[in-house]
């Protein structure tokens, strides 16, 4: 008899044991994914806030992401581009390092690593980390990286191959608005002017002017002859985009 409550309680130790495992596992679960849910939350409302230009309200968010998951590689790839967006250099780099360190084989690190890399004047360490994000069959947006890389050739005077990649990055997706603006600036370089104000139609289609756009279109509707829309693209310009480079260059322009 006493060998059996001996047994009995044994059994009641190791259920008592098990039953204790398994609730602490649970617990443990639950804190994971409640924090899970807190990072995905604020990361979410950080890359909004990114895309309606509120950096502060980015910042806020992407910060308390950030230090609930300094491992997350999306939380570390959006606040470094935040970082670029206030202009602090050494900030977006340090986090760009740090995402692409976590994970050398995401594509999306590769390409705004790669981009942000060309535009700070390393642009053969650009355009490895971009040639890395086209050829990846995870990917599936290589139109970015390849107009990024189109891009990142300019300043190297490599125009052909530029022009390459912002056809490679057309063919894929052929109303992709940063590639169309680049093709009508190649175009109008390269005396093409109907092709400039072609991409320039294809580009209205699915975005906006801008000062770059503004200029090339005045200068192509001068070349074609076209001067009363010439002007009409010159006002646009003054009056939209007073304070750029574009409209300063634009407003000794009296003869059209």
């Amino acid at each position: 008899m006493q060998a059996n409550s001996s047994k009995t309680g044994i059994r009641w130790s190791l259920w008592l044991l098990l039953a204790t495992s398994l609730s602490s596992c649970a617990l443990l679960k639950d804190y994971n994914a409640e924090h899970a849910e807190f990072t995905r939350i604020h990361l979410q409302l950080g890359v909004r806030y990114l895309e309606m230009n509120k950096l502060e309200l980015a910042k806020e968010n992407l910060q308390l992401a950030l230090e609930q998951e300094p491992d997350n590689i999306q939380v570390q790839n959006s606040i470094a581009f935040l970082y670029e967006k206030l202009n602090n250099t050494q900030l977006a780099n340090s986090h760009y390092q740090t995402a692409y360190t976590l994970d050398p084989e995401d594509w999306s690190v590769q390409n705004n690593y790669g981009r942000f890399l060309c535009e700070h004047g390393k642009n053969q360490q650009g355009l490895e980390l971009l040639t890395k994000a086209i050829a990846t069959p995870l990917n599936d947006k290589p139109w970015l990286a390849l107009t990024n890389a189109g891009r990142c050739q300019e300043p190297l005077q490599q125009a052909q191959q530029a022009k390459t990649y912002f056809n490679l990055a057309l063919n894929l997706n052929n109303s992709y608005a940063p590639a169309l603006l680049e093709m009508q600036k190649i175009s109008y370089q390269n005396a093409d002017y109907w092709a400039a104000k072609t991409y320039l139609q294809r580009y209205l289609a699915v975005a906006e002017q801008t000062a770059s756009s503004l200029w090339f279109a005045l200068h192509t509707e001068h070349a074609l002859g076209n001067n009363s829309l010439a002007k009409q693209y010159q006002k646009e310009l003054l009056e939209k985009f007073p304070l750029s480079e574009e409209a300063q260059k634009s407003a000794s322009i009296k003869n059209f």
